[in-house]
């Protein structure tokens, strides 16, 4: 028995959305007049429930669809009793937060969803050794999932200050970029990646650079985190090791990129021109997010970068909407789980149209601050990119929910 792929993937689109909506929300509170509810409660929840309902439910149930097709024998029930667990958190989290805070029924759903991801981890790890070890997206996948676990080491730390009390300002900083560095560096990009190789049905033994991409990125993902902490004036042996790390990994991803382009681009011309602009606008933003990340090891330019935070808030959204959340969709939509059609097709449009203006505004806003420049109007500009962004994957999502609904389950 297989997983019905298209039933989960419901769930995911229809998170985006309250995602979205969340955003929509905060962006009303901070240009015009809204009494309710908590600024900070709602940021909480936007983010913990992005980070679980949408982008962890969605790897998760991909890397399952990945795996049944590959294994004779496959065991659904465990998977589809983790996808509830992270569903019921997803949606605990995204209450609670609201209503409390960090109080102890949010904290509660926090830390459950943390062991249900190990509980994927472990089960997940252990089916995949019944594959081909050729399949070159098993290292992908396997090292998605280990700094997935090692991610949560920052947040049981932050856990460890509010409850001691002893909440050190640079130390709490660090745990946090800590938890992100390895959710978007770590967790988000090595599943992408290793869900991309396996839509491509890459082989270790049809060119030696997919394994010793996997190294490169995979031996210097640790070393990375210390990019976001250049502002704790690091020992020099440390900053040499970051910036070493910077530089392999854009040498390893534009490297990697060419070597698709050679061998992949006939194949990949076989998908509707919208998907292939989808995929070609998430491989730009995160070619960005690399020479981004390359710029960051200048001393100067981090202390710029971390201290206005419209810059933070738009490096963030260009590798989580930019780069993660346009390849799932790519990646939903080319692998025919859910069928695309015209209604579908205008959603897209609108949601990749609200992502490039999003990170444009954003952007801009950012460099302004660099100068205390203030932008007229932006905070009017960015709820109105908000809304779109929410009516571009309402409309994708309603679309695909219906239409889910005519065609038999895989």
């Amino acid at each position: 028995m297989k997983l019905n792929i298209q039933f989960w993937l419901k769930f995911s689109l229809l998170n985006l959305c309250i995602v979205a909506a969340l955003g929509v929300l905060m962006r009303y509170k901070i240009g015009f007049e809204f009494p309710y509810f908590n600024q900070k409660n709602i940021l909480h929840s936007h983010s913990h429930f992005a980070f679980s309902g949408w982008i962890t439910h969605t790897l998760m149930t991909l890397m399952v669809y990945y795996l049944q097709n590959k294994t004779a024998d496959f065991q659904v029930h465990k998977y589809r009793k983790i996808l509830i667990a992270n569903l019921i958190c997803s949606y605990g989290m995204l209450i609670f937060f609201i209503f409390q805070g960090y109080g102890m029924i949010s904290i509660f759903f926090s830390t459950a969803s943390i062991l249900v991801s190990y509980v994927f981890g472990y089960y997940y790890i252990k089916d995949l050794r019944k594959l081909d070890a050729n399949f070159a997206a098993i290292n992908w996948f396997k090292a998605a999932l280990f700094f997935n676990i090692i991610s949560s080491f920052g947040t049981f730390y932050l856990a460890y200050m509010m409850a001691s009390k002893n909440v050190i300002q640079d130390l709490y900083l660090a745990s946090i970029y800590y938890f992100l560095h390895f959710q978007y560096n770590g967790w988000f990009f090595f599943g992408c990646i290793g869900l991309f190789f396996g839509f491509l049905n890459l082989k270790k033994s049809e060119h030696s650079f997919y394994e010793t991409s996997f190294k490169l990125f995979a031996v210097s993902c640790i070393p990375s985190y210390f990019l976001s902490t250049l502002w704790l004036d690091l020992p020099v042996w440390l900053y040499a090791i970051s910036v070493f790390a910077a530089v392999t990994q854009v040498f390893a991803w534009f490297k990697l990129l060419v070597i698709l382009i050679q061998t992949k681009k006939a194949y990949l011309k076989n998908f509707a021109p919208l998907l292939r602009y989808i995929l070609l606008f998430s491989c730009l933003a995160l070619s960005i997010k690399f020479i981004l990340q390359l710029g960051s090891t200048i001393p100067s330019l981090s202390q710029l970068a971390f201290g206005f935070r419209p810059i933070v808030i738009a490096y963030l959204h260009l590798v989580l909407l930019a780069v993660i959340t346009l390849f799932l969709l790519f990646y939903i939509y080319a692998s025919h789980l859910i069928f695309i059609n015209k209604k579908i097709k205008i959603g897209l449009v609108l949601f990749s149209i609200g992502v490039l203006l999003n990170e444009l505004v954003l952007a801009i806003q950012g460099v302004a601050s660099f100068t205390y420049t203030i932008i007229p109007y932006v905070n009017e500009l960015l709820f109105v990119v908000a809304l779109i962004l929410l009516l571009g994957i309402g409309f994708t999502s309603y679309f695909s929910i219906k239409k889910v609904k005519n065609n038999p389950p895989l």
